[in-house]
């Protein structure tokens, strides 16, 4: 089949239908099948751009709620998050509208996941956040495999079996936090200073009970979670509306949809160069 017989099928199932159709709808009309569209312009979207038939018009702003049930659809098709590609060619939207809500396409999962719990859509959608959770713990898992940290040829090469440090500093640890115990400890010795009075600590979620001081002789509840690293929130499933504050070592989470008090910033004043 010719691309000019493609994109005459593409406007005699919109003229039928009475609007542009979707992927599904598409090949129960036509039978055309992926391939051929692969074959023939690369991604749906680009076939629909070919045929002067555009599925959502040009400065439509799709509603959030619109973005996430047909990627989620998507996802549960494919039973995995969805690539560019896949979602070009299986979604009814392209992927620009996502793109510019969250800035870059590996932003998405995380941020439909958040978005989502919100919403409180997790009941009807429990496995596609099952698969974005395992998708991101595999980013997590393969950031952490690959990185390669870069060695002065100064320094000395140090035996894996050694125990490491974080940077130098000056305050209630000798080095930097390298992990959520040392947030823990470094929060609690700060905490005072920083205006909040710890009354819990606990084992579940979230971690920490506190008082916030918010003007004179006013303080308000906050509820905590610790973690070395903002993002890690994402990784251990927590929900968002059961904390207020993110207090951690280092925030990597752009869109984070609550506070984060990232201790790095606090005392980054105090750090100092190790001695050469």
């Amino acid at each position: 089949m010719t691309k000019e017989e493609i994109i005459t099928a593409v406007r005699d199932c919109a003229a039928t239908l009475g609007h542009a159709p979707n992927v599904a709808e598409f090949r129960t009309f036509t039978k055309i099948s992926k391939n051929q569209i692969r074959k023939s312009f690369g991604t749906y979207t680009q076939m629909m751009a070919a045929s002067a038939v555009q599925r959502e018009g040009s400065g439509c702003v799709v509603e959030l709620k619109s973005l996430f049930l047909d990627w989620a659809g998507v996802t549960r098709k494919l039973a995995k998050v969805p690539t560019m590609s896949d979602y070009e060619l299986e979604g009814r939207y392209s992927v620009r509208p996502l793109v510019r809500r969250f800035r870059t396409w590996t932003q998405v999962p995380a941020g439909l996941y958040v978005y989502a719990q919100q919403e409180g859509l997790e009941g009807d959608w429990k496995d596609v956040m099952e698969i974005i959770t395992n998708h991101l713990q595999e980013e997590t898992r393969q950031a952490r495999t690959f990185e390669t940290p870069t060695i002065m040829p100064s320094r000395p090469r140090t035996p894996m079996d050694e125990t490491s440090y974080g940077k130098p500093m000056h305050g209630p640890m000798n080095c930097a936090p390298t992990n959520e115990n040392g947030v823990i400890f470094l929060f609690g010795s700060v905490a005072q200073e920083m205006g909040f009075s710890i009354t819990r600590i606990q084992a579940a979620f979230p971690d920490c009970e506190a008082l916030r001081e918010v003007g004179p002789n006013r303080w308000m509840r906050v509820k905590i979670e610790f973690e070395y690293e903002s993002r890690n929130f994402l990784s251990h499933m927590h929900a968002v509306d059961g904390c207020d504050l993110i207090v951690c070592w280092t925030h990597n989470w752009p869109d984070c949809p609550l506070e984060v008090l990232a201790l790095e910033n606090v005392v980054e004043g105090a750090l100092r160069k190790p001695r050469e």
